[in-house]
Parts: structure tokens; sequence; C-alpha cells
């Protein structure tokens, strides 16, 4: 039995900002152990939302009526708000996007079609999502570049070295996630800036997982680009940031033409604004946008230590208690990792268990999760992955771990 602590924030009243947890799923009441792929969403963001629609909906920065400049004062104070999560140096370099699969297509496009020459490398890991993959192969297929792989060993870790290894002169991106959404490993991003820039080459952090879970300070980490979403971290789908160094950003062509990344329009040429709003074409998505400021203030309000000190109690716990499963196999044993538990179950495939488990009222992910080779790497079709966030308790996960021996039971 696990002897882990949460620390003493009070769970009750947290979970008492997150209106969709008092539900009942299948008759039971809502246990929410999906926050890997979207975090629910605490009243106050929820609000915001409500209040922009109901109280000054205006497109932004060309109105000079009231309610024109106080949606532009909201959407940019979000900008501040976000400068300051990430320890910007500048407000400028933090673009608002769809998300964290906007700002790597973003990067992808503006950068490496710009730079990216015949022969080029670039880097990334065994362990990426698509959204770290995908962008890179479309890019690397149209400028000729190659794409390079880091492994991953059995724990679900990146070696330095291989790292160091694999990095050469030739390499002009290395793109690597920050925590890894599929095992939870937190990968060494500082030091593999460094190695990366000994070559010339420019980091970008996928950051989608670690922006709620880890203390994230862009200018600390040295790297190039950060990019990040939302709905990851308590606020609305459909909005995120791209951090971008200045002097990078203002070297980069524009991907989307349209409204308000402009500055002169003529049909014989166009000049470019100046960032962030170069890269901000058309309307932008302003009530989220607006409510992802929430979001970021509701994570300092309890503080990020302690959401890292709670979901790590509940991290350890979940993996003493499914221990006790009979037949079950853990995916992604790092030291360092953020509060993701992957596992299969030997005779139970992953779809039967997520089944099973929500008519318990209990919401895993099951599959992929989006790293189709890091399944392939272990041999796998997928695994069953519970992710836990702040609002979660040690009951949840007792509660979790005796429904899957019940389950596991039945295909005995």
């Amino acid at each position: 039995m696990s002897t882990a602590v949460a620390p003493k924030l009070d769970i009750q009243k947290i979970r008492k900002d997150f209106p969709i947890l008092e539900q009942k799923v299948n008759g039971k009441p809502l246990i929410y152990f999906d926050n890997a792929a979207t975090t629910q969403k605490p009243k106050q963001v929820i609000d915001a939302i409500s209040e922009y629609y109901e109280g000054y909906n205006a497109n932004i920065h060309r109105g000079l009526h009231s309610l024109a400049e106080k949606a532009t004062t909201a959407f940019e104070d979000s900008r501040k708000v976000f400068q300051n999560f990430i320890n910007a140096a500048e407000v400028e370099e933090v673009i608002f996007t769809k998300g964290t699969t906007d700002g790597i297509n973003l990067i992808a496009n503006a950068y490496g079609r710009k730079f990216l020459q015949e022969g080029d490398e670039i880097l990334i890991t065994a362990m990426e999502h698509h959204s770290n993959i995908v962008p890179w192969q479309m890019i690397a297929e149209e400028k000729g570049a190659v794409l390079k792989v880091v492994p991953v060993n059995a724990k679900g870790e990146i070696s330095l070295d291989d790292v160091e290894n694999i990095i050469t002169d030739k390499t002009k991106i290395v793109s690597v996630v920050y925590a890894s959404n599929s095992l939870g490993t937190v990968n060494p991003v500082k030091e593999i800036a460094k190695l990366a820039h000994a070559k010339n080459a420019v980091m970008v952090v996928d950051g989608a997982q670690a922006s709620s879970h880890c203390v994230v300070d862009v200018q600390e980490l040295d790297c190039d680009f950060y990019a990040t979403s939302g709905h990851k971290m308590y606020g609305p789908t459909g909005c995120g940031i791209l951090y971008g160094k200045r002097a990078i950003l203002e070297e980069m062509t524009p991907y989307q033409g349209g409204g308000e990344m402009i500055n002169n329009v003529s049909f014989e040429k166009t000049t470019y604004n100046d960032i962030p709003y170069k890269f901000e074409a058309g309307t932008p998505n302003i009530a989220d946008v607006v409510a992802l400021k929430h979001a970021a203030e509701y994570i300092d309000s309890i503080g990020k230590a302690n959401i890292m000190a709670h979901e790590q109690a509940l991290t350890q716990h979940a993996h003493d208690r499914l221990s006790e499963v009979p037949g079950i196999n853990f995916y992604g044993t790092a030291d360092n990792k953020v509060s993701v538990v992957s596992f299969t179950i030997d005779n139970v495939h992953p779809y039967d268990a997520g089944m099973m488990l929500d008519a318990k009222g209990i919401a895993v992910r099951t599959g992929h999760h989006c790293t189709q080779p890091l399944m392939d790497h272990f041999g796998i079709e997928g695994t069953i992955r519970a992710s836990f966030s702040v609002y979660n308790t040690i009951e949840e996960i007792d509660f979790f771990a005796d429904s899957l021996k019940d389950i596991v039971a039945k295909f005995s």
C-alpha cells in the first residue's frame, strides 16, 4: 500500500471550482483521469467566456468604439499575463495560436521554409506527439532536409549522449517534447538546447504537457521557441501561445496572410506588421484568449509547486496501487515524470478496459495517444493511460485500482 501523502491543499474546495466534476456518468460519480488529453475548466474560465460575449463582444485592434477598446485591452492583457507565466523577455515574443500543433506548424512553415536547405537536418525524439513529427516531415520533404530521431530506452527516457552523437553541423532545428503525453517523461530540454546552440541549431520545445505541471521559464531553458495549448492547462480549446525570441521572429516570414498581419497593402506589394501581429492573421479566437488569462491566474493562485507536489503524490500512489493488478505492464518509468501512468494488462485489450472503466464512471484514454512510432518501438498497439490533475484525489485512485482488479478477474 502506498505511503504517498498529498500536500495540504483543500482539494474539495478546488473541485467545487470545476462544475463538470459534479455530474454522474453511467450512474456513477465522474472520475476524470484523461487530463493529458484535456483538462477540465474552472468556473473562472467559463465565466470569462460568457462575460466577453455578454458584455463586450467586438473585434480587436481595429475599432475606436468602447466595446472594441475593452475587448482589445482584455486580449492584450492575456498576452502580458503569459509573458510573465513563461518569463518571456518581451511581451511581443508571445504569439497567440490555435494551440501547440498550430504553433509548431507556424515554425515549420515560417522558419523552416525560409532557412532550411537541401541536406539540412531536423532532430526530434522517438517519443514525440504526431504534432511534433508530421510538420517536420512535411517541410523536410519539401526542402530536401533529413529528419533524424533520438531513440528512447526501456524506461522511456532519452540520453543526452545520444543527442550529442546524433546532432551534427548540418542540424538546423532540434524539436523536443518537454513532457511526454504518453509516458510522462520530462526531458532535459535545457541541456538539449545547449547542445543545439553549440551547433548553431534552433531549439523548439513542445510544451503542451508541461505547462500545467512544470515551472516554465523560457529564458532559463534558453529555447528559441516554446509552443503550448490552453486546453491542457485549464483553459479553453482552440487557443494557445507560441513563444519565440525576438531576433528570430523578426527574421521569419509570415505563413498566413490576411487582415491584421499587414502594415500596408497595395496590388503591387504588401508590407507586414510588427511582431507578434504579423503572425496573427485574421480575427483571432478573442473570447477564448481572454479566458485563457484566467486559466494562468488560476494556476498561479494555487501555486505551481503545490500542484506539482499534489500530482506527484497521486502518481506515486497510483503506481503503487496499480502494481497490485495482476498482469499489469507499465510504460514510462522515468525518474523524472509528470502525472501520467500508462500501462497494458495481459489478455485485456486497452479498449475493453476503457469501456468497462467508463461503465464505472472512470474516464481514461486508451490507444496510441498520437504517438504511433513510440507504440511501435515498444511493440504494442497502445496503452491505457491515466493522467491526473490538481482536482483528482487519492480516493479516486483507490476506486480506479479496485475497479481494474475487478475487470481483470472477469478475463481470468
